[in-house]
């Protein structure tokens, strides 16, 4: 689905929200936001990149790691950086499988160093819209259980309850 893109609005780089010329933050992702002519540059660079199609990565070329995990999930964000146009390399890690890096138990994902802040902004996209973060109010993440107070908030979902339990009421998450 095509975007239509105002130049005189501004719009979230992460979940494409659209917002009055005054204001600054999007108010679901945090960002800071984009004029509608950054918005239409860098879907237009994405669309060129994707055009061009990802120049392949020679065995020659310096190379960082960006994630580590099980085979599928590599291979499931290689997917996601070829949508971007961002090739990616998943080279096998540790012992076990075929020594071609598709059996073993862990892949490392590799891109090039220039692509590397891409690649996180990318992956951070990912992260946030699998694990529904962007709906979650995240205010109470730092809540300590203290027993020696009267009550505690829970860092998972943010109940309110008397420390005389050690357990959370509404999640049932265990302090003990």
């Amino acid at each position: 689905m095509e975007l239509f893109i105002d130049p005189d609005l501004k719009y979230c780089p992460r979940c494409n929200d659209e917002y009055r010329a005054d204001i600054v933050t999007c108010a679901e992702c945090g960002v800071e936001l984009l004029t509608g002519r950054q918005m239409q540059a860098m879907l237009e660079k994405r669309r060129q990149g994707r055009a061009a199609g990802a120049v392949p990565i020679r065995p020659d070329e310096e190379l960082v790691d960006v994630r580590r995990g099980a085979v599928l999930q590599i291979k499931e964000l290689q997917v996601i950086l070829g949508e971007h146009g961002i090739p990616s390399l998943a080279v096998g890690e540790g012992g076990g499988g075929c020594g071609k890096g598709c059996c073993g138990t862990d892949l490392v994902l590799r891109v090039r160093p220039g692509d590397a802040r891409e690649v996180a902004r990318i992956l951070e996209e990912e992260y946030i819209r699998g694990t529904a973060l962007a709906e979650h109010d995240g205010g109470h993440l730092d809540a300590v259980f203290d027993m020696d107070a009267q009550q505690a908030t829970c860092p998972a979902c943010g109940c309110r309850f008397a420390t005389t339990t050690t357990t959370c009421p509404e999640c049932g998450l265990c302090f003990a």
